[in-house]
């Protein structure tokens, strides 16, 4: 009996160590567990963390994206304010036509004029180099009109085709 109880004793200590040994890294287990634990935990709160940069990203792009479109927008000029200045621009055109057309009608009464009571009051010898002189002028005053008039109004009519 002694013997069996020695064996019995020897058999709970070996069987206490053992259970000292499976705490010990049962304890060592449950510590790694706990620390994995946080780890993830942090892992998931810096996805969060970058998700939610991401998506401040994506709507700060958008934006600067939709204010780039609306001050590109805010600087176009739209189609009815152009044609309404390029017809603001054809009146006064042939406003500026008419008055040179009409200044050139009256140069022509004034030469006709001129030409009129100079026939009838200079010899005919002094008044061939004053006439000569007058219609230089005459050509000059026409060609510089001409060269500072704007094309005629067919180009401008091409030109609202195109456009159209």
């Amino acid at each position: 009996d002694e013997e069996l109880l020695k064996h019995i004793q020897a058999t709970i200590a070996q069987v206490q160590g053992d259970c000292e040994k499976l705490s010990s890294i049962t304890g060592s287990l449950v510590d790694d567990r706990c620390q994995k634990q946080r780890d993830i935990e942090a892992l998931f709160q810096s996805l969060e963390r970058l998700e939610k940069q991401k998506a401040d990203k994506e709507e700060l792009v958008l934006e600067i994206d939709q204010k780039a479109d609306r001050t590109t927008l805010a600087g176009k000029v739209s189609c009815a304010q152009f044609e309404a200045a390029m017809e603001q621009l054809n009146k006064m055109i042939e406003e500026m036509l008419s008055r040179v057309t009409g200044q050139e009608q009256d140069w022509h009464q004034i030469q006709q004029k001129l030409i009129e009571e100079l026939d009838s009051k200079l010899d005919r010898l002094e008044l061939d180099p004053l006439r000569q002189q007058l219609e230089e002028r005459w050509r000059s005053v026409l060609k510089q009109l001409k060269e500072k008039a704007p094309p005629p109004q067919a180009e401008a009519d091409d030109a609202a085709g195109i456009r159209k």
